[in-house]
């Protein structure tokens, strides 16, 4: 049974989207390699806090992210242990735990003070693994995720910093129902740094309030911030943080303009979950330099990567349903925010449309768990797709282009394009910032 400090995966923990048939013996490799792995391992690689500079560099312990998506992809137990083994060579040992520091975290104000500082990353975990086992996943979500005060709020905010890593792996936790990975992204939240709050989020839903203009959908905002010459101007190549430092330095304002169009009414959240999956898959697959090989960009990846898992928090029943429309809205803003900060590039939409599929699924997903050199994204990228799929097929007799822009076949060319175009290397897997120039300038021209 899995608890805070346990972790058990079964041939039922299938998530929202799995192949047939998943095996007992990958369930026991999976609960093995990642149960190691968190009695061993800090949340970080290395001592580079975590932000946008450190997320290009890759900077992160992805191993339960990487299990559990090639688990449900129906990877083999010598498949899940030989690319555990590769991945477990990059870690860091865990910092010993301060139990007085433990202690002192059930006072909030105490909590707060040890904050961003990543050599308190164990102690956080072993404080939520604590009161997971005390108090339940639900109260322990409701009270320091959702809660409403100031501890809260700042965790929720802090769950989408580090190009949105900490809630990729609340993801996990709460779709494979996992307590001690839920416990693992509270911790990991808790020493990432906040400056999305005061500087993105709250404005953004304070402009929202404030506004008398009807919701617009993904497709519609992001054709105006294309064509907004100061978001356009906003990013530039080489920024230290692509956020703080970058878009939200030089052109706040009218980022947040923009961004607070996206708002997701109470009754419309399956429909507005469904463009939000769409979206992020179209404009990443469609962001492409048109005198270059193919490629998708490293940032725009991590939009897709997360989109899968609000489906879960969609469907939890210990969440409100005011707390799930604002979430969902959470989201969309930040996918916006990502967007705007690798300079908006023009979806190339024949690249999508004309491309040659030559693998069914099952192909797709095998080859993206295979491959030799990635940490785990392109396996979360393809899975995300083809649930992504699946879901839009209640839709199908009401696909709007402006809404849903992806649809038929073009799932199935958006998997093979993935899985082709990575490349062998690590540093040639992904383009780096699709709407400039320089990050192209490695990859050779098309044919």
């Amino acid at each position: 049974m899995a608890t805070s400090t346990k972790i058990w995966i079964t041939p039922e923990n299938t998530g929202v989207f799995c192949t047939a048939n998943l095996s007992l013996a990958s369930a026991r490799k999976v609960s093995e390699v990642l149960q190691h792995d968190m009695e061993n391992h800090h949340i970080y690689l290395n001592e580079i806090q975590f932000h946008a500079a450190a997320v290009i560099n890759g900077q992160k312990d992805h191993i339960v992210h990487f299990m559990l998506t090639i688990w449900a992809l129906g990877a083999s137990p010598e498949t899940i242990q030989l690319q555990y083994e590769r991945e477990v060579k990059r870690q860091r040992p865990a910092y010993p735990r301060d139990e007085k520091v433990v202690a002192s975290f059930s006072d909030k104000d105490e909590f707060m003070k040890y904050m961003f500082q990543e050599e308190h990353y164990s102690n956080y975990l072993a404080f939520f693994q604590r009161e997971i086992a005390a108090k339940g996943v639900p109260a322990v979500m409701k009270d320091y995720l959702f809660g409403g005060d100031k501890l809260a709020e700042s965790l929720l905010s802090r769950m989408f910093a580090g190009l949105v890593h900490p809630i990729i792996h609340l993801g996990f936790g709460i779709e494979f129902q996992q307590p001690a990975i839920i416990a693992q992204a509270l911790a990991q939240a808790s020493v990432h740094q906040d400056y999305l709050s005061d500087q993105f989020f709250d404005l953004a839903s304070t402009a929202a309030a404030a506004s008398s203009y009807s919701a617009k959908s993904l497709m519609q905002i992001m054709k105006e911030m294309r064509a907004d010459e100061t978001v356009r101007n906003a990013s530039r190549h080489g920024d230290t943080d692509v956020f703080e430092d970058g878009i939200l330095k030089r052109a706040s304002e009218t980022i947040i303009h923009h961004c607070s169009k996206w708002s997701v009414p109470e009754d419309k959240i399956p429909e507005r979950l469904a463009e939000m999956i769409n979206t992020a898959i179209y404009w990443t697959a469609t962001a492409q330099n048109p005198e270059k090989k193919l490629k998708l960009d490293f940032f725009f990846i991590h939009t897709v990567n997360l989109s899968i898992f609000f489906k879960a928090f969609m469907e939890l029943p210990y969440i409100e349903t005011p707390v799930k429309s604002r979430l969902l809205e959470m989201k969309g803003r930040m996918d916006l925010l990502i967007w705007a900060s690798r300079k908006m590039p023009e979806p190339q939409v024949d690249d999508i449309l004309n491309y040659p599929i030559h693998l069914g699924w099952p192909e797709v997903f095998s080859k993206s768990y295979l491959h030799p050199s990635d940490d785990g994204h392109l396996a979360k990228f393809v899975r995300t797709v083809a649930f992504a799929e699946k879901l839009s097929h209640s839709y199908e007799t009401k696909l709007d282009s402006d809404i849903f822009p992806v649809s038929g076949d073009m799932w199935l060319k958006i998997g093979n394009m993935a899985v082709d175009t990575a490349g062998v290397i690590f540093s040639d897997i992904w383009v780096r910032g699709a709407g400039f120039a320089e990050p192209w300038a490695k990859f050779g021209p098309r044919r």
